[in-house]
């Protein structure tokens, strides 16, 4: 079994093809699936590699559920893509973070903001939908904050992490997505690589796919905190 074997990661980012890529990663969802039932929920950001992931995992269960963590920072073309994709799917539950914080605090303390309106949230959606194995669309090809990830990882108690798309390149997404006709977000259209909220959100020419988040902050480049923080509801910050 995939979820039990111990590979090397970067190995298998050019040692598999597209088409054994694609396979590994509805293998490695449906023993995920297979074992943990309505307790794996797939976390859906509406960036490209959430809806590959969000496609791969409806061919494997068309019951498989989802979350979104949306905030009052999302560009309207996110908003707007959310709201299709909800109404599409019933079956993702979208959360968000209502509570008053200090002016401009992305600009401040972006760390501390990403906290408060991504990772509470993420952890909302954990206890709320009883998750045991949560999907995500991240890549270790993605961004140098990245390279160390594993396909199945266990930060928490009782909560599993699984990355099926975390070996594939960029271009294997879109030939992905273009493949199977799946809808993405139209802010790609207008240059975006990765895509956050707004204020933090920019087009960038840089190699690095990630480089337009957090332009001019210490987080530059880097991670809101759902993919580096514990999840659990109990957890203290």
């Amino acid at each position: 079994m995939l979820l039990r074997s111990s590979q090397d990661i970067k190995s298998l980012v050019d040692g598999l093809n597209f088409a054994e890529k694609v396979d590994r990663s509805l293998v490695l969802i449906r023993e995920a699936y297979e074992e943990f039932g309505e307790g794996l929920v797939v976390a859906n950001s509406l960036g490209k590699d959430s809806v590959a992931v969000w496609h791969l995992a409806k061919r494997v269960c068309p019951d498989i559920r989802g979350f979104i963590v949306t905030t009052r920072f999302k560009p309207k073309e996110t908003v707007e893509f959310m709201q299709e994709e909800a109404a599409t799917y019933p079956e993702l539950r979208i959360f968000r973070n209502d509570e008053e914080i200090p002016d401009k605090l992305y600009e401040t303390n972006p760390d501390r903001c990403c906290d408060i309106l991504k990772v509470q949230p993420t952890r909302q959606a954990v206890e709320e939908m009883n998750i045991a194995c949560w999907v995500t669309g991240l890549r270790c090809t993605e961004g140098r904050t990245r390279t160390d990830f594993q396909e199945v990882e266990k930060r928490d108690k009782d909560l599993v992490k699984l990355n099926p798309i975390l070996i594939w390149y960029e271009r294997e997404i879109w030939e992905y997505l273009a493949l199977n006709g799946v809808n993405v977000n139209p802010l790609y259209a207008k240059g975006y690589r990765s895509l956050g909220c707004a204020p933090c959100t920019h087009v960038s020419t840089d190699p690095d796919e990630r480089a337009g988040r957090w332009i001019g902050t210490s987080k530059c480049g880097g991670e809101c905190g759902i993919h580096t923080r514990p999840l659990k509801a109990d957890y203290q910050i």
